[in-house]
């Protein structure tokens, strides 16, 4: 593993590329990237990147995000079977559909969907910012929210708005299970629970704290107590344990039962250390957007990342 990490530095150096990982990785990929962060974080240091080649340590829309970002470099993603059930519960030719049917409204797309569903979108947005943008749009403006119906609800809370929402989820988010979670709280009396708002809306109610993956990582940082429980994919405590290592971190429990007894994302997993060392030995595979949807899915992106600063 030693090995094959220097090698990737190695290559790193003389192919002059820089490794994006998201928080949901494994933690020897994050080991080695130049950047591990969320959903913003991403498309916010896709902008600086100043390398030739960008590897995508996460999944396929995330590297598709960064290719619209940067049209005139290479992005290579190390296996292009890192999917997303979120993405895929949002058809671009059926969402087409959808905001036709509702010419009036201004799109608001999750981050989470396909570069064709950016491409049909007024702006894009990620659970950092997601309430943020939708209060920044005049109240007399109705609203379509895709794909995340859970995220939406919660925005729909959070801002007082009514929006048409797309039903779409994310079944990592949605295999929180209530009676588990319920049970091991009780187990663990004075710890907090945090939830990602992708999470439904029952367990939502649980949480002391609602926020994004960086959001949930700042707020055990700074907060006093000692024990949390954490409502997201669990590859984001290998990140937590390093900057609150005298903290106790305990993974939501999932309904599936299963050897971490925790909900992990089976396409962010699909990515190796091996995989990401072989696509950057042979810059493949490589992520391509027809010029035609870049150009328009470039605007909504765009958009968010102003009002973002």
């Amino acid at each position: 593993m030693k090995n094959l990490k220097e090698r990737i530095l190695q290559l790193k150096k003389e192919k002059n590329a820089v490794i994006l990982a998201h928080y949901y990785q494994q933690s020897d990929i994050q080991d080695v990237a130049d950047y591990v962060g969320d959903s913003l974080g991403l498309s916010q240091e896709a902008m600086q990147v100043r390398a030739d080649i960008i590897v995508f340590a996460g999944v396929h829309f995330m590297a598709e995000t960064a290719k619209i970002l940067n049209p005139s470099k290479k992005v290579i993603l190390p296996d292009l079977n890192a999917g997303c059930s979120l993405a895929d519960s949002c058809p671009a030719d059926l969402f087409q559909k959808f905001t036709e049917a509702h010419p009036d409204h201004i799109v608001i797309t999750y981050v989470n969907c396909s570069a064709e569903v950016k491409a049909l979108t007024d702006i894009v947005v990620t659970s950092s910012n997601a309430v943020k943008i939708v209060n920044s749009i005049p109240k007399d403006k109705p609203i379509i929210f895709a794909p995340d119906k859970n995220l939406g609800k919660y925005v729909m809370e959070q801002t007082g708005r009514e929006m048409l929402l797309w039903d779409g989820a994310c079944v990592v988010h949605e295999a929180f299970s209530f009676d588990k979670l319920i049970q091991l709280y009780k187990q663990n009396p004075g710890a907090q629970i945090i939830a990602h708002p992708e999470s439904e809306t029952h367990i939502l109610k649980t949480a002391c704290y609602i926020g994004s993956t960086a959001g949930m990582i700042e707020y055990v940082k700074t907060n006093p107590g000692n024990k949390f429980i954490v409502a997201t994919e669990a590859g984001i405590l290998h990140k937590m344990k390093q900057e609150v290592p005298d903290k106790i971190l305990i993974p939501a429990p999932s309904n599936e039962d299963n050897t971490c007894a925790c909900s992990q994302c089976g396409y962010m997993k699909v990515n190796t250390l091996q995989k990401l060392h072989d696509c950057l030995l042979n810059e493949t595979p490589e992520i391509t957007v027809p010029a035609h949807i870049m150009k328009k899915a470039y605007v909504p992106i765009e958009r968010m990342l102003e009002l973002s600063k």
